[in-house]
């Protein structure tokens, strides 16, 4: 089989990954599959840090929306990442690899905190590091959580899992006509306003030369597929 394309990356989950059918919330079944896709790519010998939405819990922006300040909005979708990692968290160690929660927001009571030094430490334990809180402020997404961390842990790619297998001119699921593109450019992504991540991300990873590869996470394995290269995916870079 073939050897991992990279040693070191970070995926991205969206909060919805994890609802499964239902819509919202957390669906464990999903969680339990996701959980051993993550330990099936750990088990390349590839080191994972994993930043994970919480869309499926709060989004700060729609109750900005309603009033509440933007800060306070986004403190709170904090909040829901840390309890989506912390539930995949048990999911990975149940299926058998050591894992840890490490918050860009202080609460010790629960997880430890994030700092560069001890993400570097766990990863090189092969333990899966989930990457809580976003960037630990606010007006930022958890795409950009996902660039910024990769750079920071020296990671090689973004692993940026979706609900489509790769980047397409428009939704597909709408548009039967939209193109689908096998490789992009950080820059034209950005022009072509493809939208599968925030422009922020978009330019951090130009700035720092990180491919952010795009597939689905429907499919079991497509985590392990994606890093052997054998998977179907958009790569931009």
């Amino acid at each position: 089989m073939a050897d991992p394309v990279y040693r070191r990356v970070i995926v991205k989950l969206s909060g919805e990954a994890l609802t499964g059918e239902q819509g919202f919330g957390i669906d464990q079944k999903t969680v339990e599959r996701l959980a051993a896709d993550l330990v099936a790519a750990a088990s390349l010998g590839v080191e994972l840090g994993v930043v994970v939405g919480g869309g499926n819990i709060f989004r700060g922006v729609e109750v900005s929306n309603r009033g509440v300040p933007r800060p306070v909005g986004d403190t709170m979708g904090m909040l829901a990442t840390v309890m989506n990692c912390l539930v995949l968290e048990a999911a990975i160690e149940r299926a058998g690899r050591e894992a840890r929660t490490l918050s860009a927001l202080a609460m010790t009571a629960v997880c430890e905190t994030y700092n560069r030094k001890r993400a570097m430490k766990n990863l090189a334990k092969g333990r899966v590091v989930l990457l809580a809180a976003g960037t630990g402020n606010p007006f930022f997404t958890t795409d950009t959580t996902a660039v910024l961390r990769a750079a920071e842990l020296d990671a090689k790619a973004v692993l940026k899992a979706t609900n489509v297998d790769g980047v397409y001119s428009a939704d597909p699921k709408k548009d039967p006509k939209a193109q689908r593109y096998d490789r992009l450019s950080h820059q034209e992504a950005l022009e072509k306003d493809l939208r599968v991540m925030d422009g922020a991300a978009f330019a951090l990873a130009r700035e720092n030369r990180m491919p952010i590869i795009v597939f689905s996470i429907a499919d079991k394995g497509a985590i392990e597929a994606v890093l052997r290269g054998k998977g179907r995916a958009t790569v931009i870079g």
